[in-house]
């Protein structure tokens, strides 16, 4: 079992930045020994990933619509998974998730544990 938990979100204006963070735990789960997705949701939308990481920190991968503002990081120490968001566009805001997956040959496959969500609101 594995619980994961966002923050960070909140409202800010275009332009602005966030720093959303995702804290992972579980009795026999293994922060270092899995890749992590940060996905968002917009009102209407599907949800989408946003942004991997393997679980060693090495090539992300990136949306092509953040590719340039968006930065996925984790700290195995910390057990926690972060996404730095700068240069937000009201098309960014979405609840954004967090997820432990499967990130090989350039592609992410999500599982069925996600976090609660957190929501970014972009301001015009």
């Amino acid at each position: 079992q594995v619980r994961l938990v966002e923050s960070g979100g909140g409202l800010v204006q275009a332009g602005g930045s966030l720093r959303l963070s995702c804290a992972a735990s579980g009795r026999t789960f293994t922060f270092s020994n899995y890749d992590m997705g940060w996905f968002r949701q917009a009102p209407g939308k599907e949800r989408e990933l946003v942004a991997a990481i393997s679980r060693i920190g090495f090539t992300p991968l990136y949306a092509d619509s953040v590719k340039g503002r968006f930065t996925v990081s984790r700290d195995n120490t910390k057990i926690t998974v972060y996404l730095q968001m700068n240069s937000l566009q009201p098309a960014d805001t979405a609840v954004y998730y967090c997820n432990v997956g499967t990130y090989s040959s350039g592609r992410y496959r999500e599982s069925d544990y996600w976090g609660q969500g957190t929501q970014v609101t972009v301001s015009s």
